[in-house]
């Protein structure tokens, strides 16, 4: 896990549910197969509906139809990020469309786990609403060390909540990594 994460931002806003972040019928692909693992990138967000997406003007795509990979690297959310249905597809689909950082003002437990267990992305939150602060686009600096997200683009600042006790686990590429670093699982 890297200390500064930057890139620019996807911006939703409150309940974005992992049907939203990866459809159900795309469940069937394998993300231990890479092909089908690039498939998951090119459909995450797919299910988000129109005027979710940061801006007020109307919707953005997160990615044009033919990509895998998304132009956005950090998504700012609302309250109940990763809601819905347990998928642990939902943090594998974001990962493999290039997200590296979630901020949101909190999220559903099961996919805050999922995407900290997995390794997959880094979640962090947030004590103020910057869902509606950053827009969708801005370029953004997060420096885990101090737990400050910078926006390049309007030179603002906030501070963001630790991440705490999942640290290790994060640092160390997901739970199984962490468990074998530390002892708790042979080698």
């Amino acid at each position: 896990m890297e200390k500064i994460i930057t890139g620019r931002a996807y911006v939703l806003g409150d309940n974005i549910d992992t049907d939203q972040i990866i459809p159900a019928q795309y469940l069937t692909l394998n993300p231990s197969i890479p092909e089908e693992y690039k498939q998951f990138g090119k459909y995450a967000l797919s299910s988000v509906p129109p005027g979710q997406s940061g801006l007020p003007k109307g919707h953005v795509p997160f990615h044009t139809k033919d990509e895998f990979i998304s132009d956005y690297q950090i998504i700012i959310g609302g309250k109940n990020f990763g809601c819905g249905s347990s998928r642990e597809h939902a943090p594998i689909a974001l990962a493999a469309a290039g997200i590296l950082a979630v901020v949101a003002e909190f999220y559903a437990r099961i996919f805050y786990r999922n995407s900290v267990n997995g390794g997959y992305l880094v979640p962090i939150e947030s004590s103020e609403r910057l869902c509606d602060k950053v827009c969708t686009g801005d370029e953004l600096r997060i420096d885990l060390t101090t737990s400050v997200l910078h926006n390049l683009t309007t030179k603002e600042d906030w501070k963001l909540q630790p991440l705490g006790e999942v640290t290790p686990i994060l640092e160390a590429g997901g739970l199984f990594p962490y468990a074998r670093k530390v002892g708790m699982l042979k080698v």
